[in-house]
C-alpha cells in the first residue's frame, strides 16, 4: 500500500467578495488523495477551479479568501502551518510550476541568480560549490545549456523560460510537484523530455506529481490516475486509461469528444485550400536574426570570442494569398523570432521581408506603420496585446484611432460589430468589461477581434490556442476558420501542437535550429516525413485513441 502523501478532504475555496454578495465557492467540496510516487492528472475547462485547487494546497490564495475543509501533506495540516514553517514547506516539501513562467521569474535576475536565490533562502549553510553543482545538475535535467545560465528571462523563448521555472521547482528535491499547465508553451519533443524526467523522478524518489492540464492525451500518457473537474467539483476520478476509454460523466464525455474532434487521424477538408490565390502575399529571402552573447572581461582578455545564437538562420519562405501555413518546431527553434521579424518588431540581421511586393526593411517609419494595419498578430497570451487598464472597448478602438480608420463615433459602432462577430454578446456588456473580468477563451476572442478590426490581409497567429482547454480550442479554431473566409485572410499559424496544425493548416513548414528543414502539404508531411527531426516530432506527439463508447 502506497503511503498517502497528499490528502484533501471536503475542501471549499471562495475568493474575496464584496459586502452583501453571496459566496461563490470556486472549489466546492473536493476530496482527493495522492500517494508517494503517484501521478494524478487534473483536467477541466477554464475557470473550473483547477489552478485554484493547486494554489490552495500551497496557501497562495489572495488575502481574504475563504477556505474550508482539510489539506494534509505527510500527515501535517497545511492550513495550520505558522509562517516560518510555511516558508520551508513551499519549495522543500512542495514545488509549484506555474503556467506562465514570467509570474515566477524576475526580469532583473539571471537564471543562475534565480537558482542561487532559492538555495540561499532554504539552504543558507550549504557551501557555494555544492550549490553551483546542484544548479548545473538541475539545469541539465531540463535541457538548459550551462552557457545560458548567465542570461536573463527576456533572452529566452517561452519554452526555455518554462524550463527554467521547472528547474526552480525541482531545485530543492521536493516530495510533491504541483505542475499547473507546465508544458503549455513547449513543443511535443521538449514536453516529452520534461514530463519523462518528472515521471522518472517521481518513481526514483517516490515523489508525487499533481499535473494540471487541459491536454487529455498528455494526461493519458504520463499520469496513472485522472480527475475531471467541472464547476468546482470533481465529477469523475479513477485510472487514467479507464476514464479515457470509458468516460461515465456527461462532461467527461463531451470533453473527450472535443479533444478527439481536433485529434482525429484523418485530415479534415479545408475549404480555403480550393480557393487559395497563387499570388505570394509574403516572401522571405535568406532572412537572418543573430544574437551575440557578451563575454566576461576575463574571457575577452584571453581572446575568447563571443557566442553567436542563430535564432533565425537563412529562411526562404513564400506564403500564398488565402492559405493557412503552419509553422511547427521545438521551443527555442526561432518560430516566434521569425514572426517578429515579419512584423518588423525585431529588425533582421540580414535578408529580405517582402509583403505585397514591398521590402519592409526599406520602409520609413510612416509607410511601415501604414503597412502594419494590413499585418496583424494574435499572441499566445492575450495579455500581451490587451492593456489591463483599458476596457475591452477601449482596447479595440485604439487601433482604429491610431491608423485613422474611423471617427470616435464610427469606431464605437465597429467595436460593437466586431465583438458580435467573435461571439461576445451582448456586445455593450463585453465592451465595458476589463480583460481581467474575462475567461481565457473570452480574452482570446478579444485578441482576435483586435487583430481583425483594421481589416488586415495577413494575420500571424503565435500559439493562439495553446493555453485553452479542448472545448474552447475547438470553438476558437472554428471561429478563426469562419473569419478567414469572411475577411479573406491569410494565416501564418505558429504552433507546437501537431494535432491542431493538422486540423487547421493547408501546408506545414518544420523549423529546427533557426532553419526550415521541411515544407509541404499538411498530409504529405504527416504521412511521409522526410527529415529526421520531423519524424522525431511526430513520434513524440501523444494522441488520443477513439476507444470510448458512443457519445
Amino acid at each position: 500500500m502506497t503511503a498517502t502523501l497528499l490528502d484533501i478532504q471536503d475542501l471549499r475555496v471562495a475568493y474575496p467578495i464584496q459586502h452583501g454578495l453571496a459566496i461563490n465557492w470556486v472549489v466546492d467540496r473536493v476530496s482527493l488523495s495522492l500517494g508517494a510516487g503517484d501521478r494524478l492528472g487534473l483536467v477541466g475547462e477554464s475557470g473550473c477551479g483547477k489552478s485554484t485547487l493547486g494554489r490552495a494546497i500551497l496557501r497562495l490564495l489572495p488575502p481574504g479568501s475563504q477556505v474550508e475543509g482539510e489539506i494534509r501533506v505527510d500527515q501535517t495540516s497545511v492550513l495550520d502551518l505558522p509562517p516560518p514553517a510555511l516558508q520551508k514547506f513551499r519549495g522543500e516539501t512542495i514545488g509549484l510550476v506555474f503556467q506562465d513562467p514570467m509570474t515566477r521569474l524576475n526580469p532583473l535576475m539571471t537564471v543562475k541568480q534565480h537558482c542561487l536565490d532559492v538555495l540561499n533562502a532554504h539552504w543558507p549553510k550549504t557551501p557555494r560549490s555544492q550549490k553551483e553543482s546542484k544548479i548545473r545538475e538541475t539545469l541539465a535535467a531540463v535541457k538548459i545549456p550551462q552557457e545560458r545560465c548567465q542570461q536573463y528571462p527576456h533572452e529566452f523563448s517561452g519554452g526555455m523560460r518554462q524550463r527554467v521555472a521547472i528547474a526552480l521547482a525541482l531545485l530543492l528535491d521536493p516530495r510533491l510537484i504541483i505542475a499547473d499547465e507546465p508544458t503549455t508553451s513547449l513543443d511535443v519533443t521538449i514536453a516529452a523530455q520534461i514530463l519523462t524526467e518528472l515521471t522518472r523522478l517521481c518513481q526514483e524518489r517516490q515523489m508525487g506529481l499533481l499535473l494540471i492540464s487541459h491536454d487529455l492525451a498528455l494526461i493519458g500518457t504520463y499520469c496513472d490516475r485522472l480527475g475531471v473537474m467541472y464547476q468546482g467539483k470533481i465529477v469523475e476520478t479513477g485510472p487514467a486509461q479507464t476514464i479515457l476509454d470509458q468516460p461515465q460523466h456527461p462532461y467527461t464525455q463531451s470533453l473527450l469528444g472535443a479533444a478527439l474532434h481536433v485529434d482525429e487521424q484523418s485530415q479534415p477538408t479545408h475549404p480555403q485550400s480550393q480557393t487559395t490565390d497563387l499570388r505570394p502575399i509574403l516572401k522571405l529571402e535568406q532572412l537572418q536574426r543573430h544574437y551575440t552573447l557578451d563575454t566576461n572581461p576575463i574571457q575577452q582578455w584571453l581572446g575568447g570570442q563571443p557566442q553567436v545564437i542563430r535564432a533565425v538562420d537563412g529562411i526562404d519562405l513564400t506564403l500564398r494569398s488565402g492559405e493557412t501555413l503552419g509553422l511547427v518546431g521545438e521551443s527555442g527553434c526561432g518560430k516566434s523570432t521569425l514572426s517578429r521579424l515579419i512584423l518588423q518588431l525585431v529588425r533582421p540581421t540580414a535578408g529580405r521581408v517582402e509583403f505585397l511586393g514591398q521590402d519592409l526593411r526599406q520602409l520609413a517609419p510612416g509607410p511601415l506603420r501604414e503597412q502594419r494595419r494590413h499585418l496583424q498578430m494574435v499572441f499566445q497570451d492575450p495579455h500581451a496585446c490587451l492593456n489591463p487598464r483599458m476596457t475591452v472597448g477601449q482596447n479595440l478602438r485604439e487601433p482604429l484611432l491610431i491608423h485613422r480608420l474611423a471617427t470616435p463615433q464610427e469606431a464605437e459602432q465597429r467595436v460593437l460589430s466586431m465583438l458580435e462577430r467573435v461571439e461576445l454578446v451582448p456586445a455593450p456588456d463585453y465592451a465595458a468589461r476589463y480583460p481581467r473580468a474575462l475567461s481565457g477563451g473570452q480574452r482570446q476572442r478579444v485578441a482576435i477581434a483586435r487583430a481583425l478590426i483594421t481589416h488586415p490581409q495577413l494575420v500571424v497567429c503565435d500559439e493562439p490556442v495553446s493555453m485553452l482547454d479542448a472545448h474552447i480550442q475547438t470553438q476558437i479554431l472554428q471561429l478563426m476558420q469562419d473569419l478567414k473566409t469572411e475577411f479573406e485572410l491569410t494565416y501564418l499559424f505558429i504552433t507546437h501542437d501537431l494535432a491542431v496544425a493538422r486540423f487547421f493548416c493547408d501546408r506545414i513548414a518544420v523549423m529546427y535550429a533557426g532553419k526550415i528543414v521541411e515544407m509541404g502539404p499538411t498530409e504529405e508531411i504527416y504521412r511521409q516525413p522526410q527529415h529526421n527531426y520531423t519524424r522525431t516530432l511526430l513520434a513524440a506527439a501523444p494522441l488520443l485513441q477513439r476507444q470510448q463508447p458512443r457519445l
